[in-house]
């Protein structure tokens, strides 16, 4: 496929804090995304879980499902386990034609906890990390035969967070295992996209779009807030309106023949910040992003 760009429903209501916009109608998130420009959304809280509903719905709307997040236990689980848990999910994505997958590994993840602070999440001890790839690899390699890769989302609050904990996975996995590319989450953990982008470009196959608001981040870190505390905030925002360049980032992976979505994944409170509004300057300044990069 071509470049796109999609949009993912966190802009209208959100999975960890389900207060925020849970007044917001699924069909108002759909038609708001298209009118702003999006072709594709990833799955959220409010969608139908079976293709032979949800298809129709999209369908409607003129939307492709992108993809759907999958919180992975494989610390706590067997590779046999997991692949039985995520049955449902792998067999919803390849129905409804999902290249890729979102996934993250959710064991003693605080992330959706407003009452653990970030300084708290799970760290992975030095000689788990090649049981634990080895896991994760088997894992894309049953999706993958089913036509869906893994796009293994490094997360604030997980054991995958900082650039670091990002090289070692790519390092222990195998090329079935591709990479989430997610500024936003970089950012906030320090890293630096741009040379994440640069470095393991050829595993990238799903990109978030988010960007930060520099004096909320420090905020952020100097109290140790939690996730959500630091989301409630205003710590993400669409591209564009924050800190992060993503001109040269949107350069790099068009070097490394990148051709699948860019997703603008903005997680705020949507009665402070409109998400018609967000949507649609996300999808502009993407949009004119790309325009300059020849995508």
């Amino acid at each position: 496929m071509g470049l796109s760009i999609g949009i993912n429903p966190i802009t209208w209501t959100n999975d960890d804090m389900p207060e925020l916009g849970g007044d917001i109608p699924l069909e108002t998130c759909l038609a708001e995304a298209r009118l702003a420009g999006y072709l594709g959304m990833e799955l959220g809280n409010k969608f139908p879980r079976r293709a032979a509903e949800l298809k129709p719905i999209l369908d409607r709307h003129g939307l492709k499902l992108v993809s759907g997040w999958y919180s992975a236990h494989l610390l706590e689980h067997s590779v046999a386990d997991e692949i039985a848990a995520i049955e449902d999910h792998l067999t919803l994505l390849a129905a409804m034609g999902c290249g890729v997958m979102v996934f993250a590994e959710g064991s003693g993840a605080e992330e959706g906890r407003r009452d653990v602070p970030l300084s708290r999440r799970p760290v992975l001890p030095a000689g788990d990390w090649a049981r634990y790839g080895e896991a994760v690899t088997a894992v894309a390699r049953h999706t993958a035969a089913r036509g869906v890769q893994v796009a293994f989302h490094h997360h604030m609050g997980t054991i995958v967070e900082t650039e670091a904990e990002l090289d070692r996975l790519m390092q222990v996995t195998g090329p079935e295992v591709g990479l989430l590319l997610d500024t936003g989450h970089l950012r906030f953990a320090g890293g630096d996209p741009l040379a994440v982008a640069r470095r393991h470009g050829a595993r990238v196959v799903h990109v978030h779009c988010k960007d930060v608001r520099a004096p909320v981040l420090e905020r952020a870190r100097r109290r140790d807030a939690s996730f959500c505390d630091a989301v409630l905030d205003g710590v993400f925002t669409v591209p564009g309106d924050g800190a992060i360049d993503f001109a040269p980032i949107v350069g790099v992976v068009k070097e490394h023949g990148y051709r699948g979505w860019l997703v603008v994944e903005a997680e705020q409170d949507p009665a402070k910040a409109n998400p018609l509004t967000y949507a649609r300057m996300g999808f502009a300044n993407l949009s004119l992003i790309c325009a300059a990069a020849g995508l």
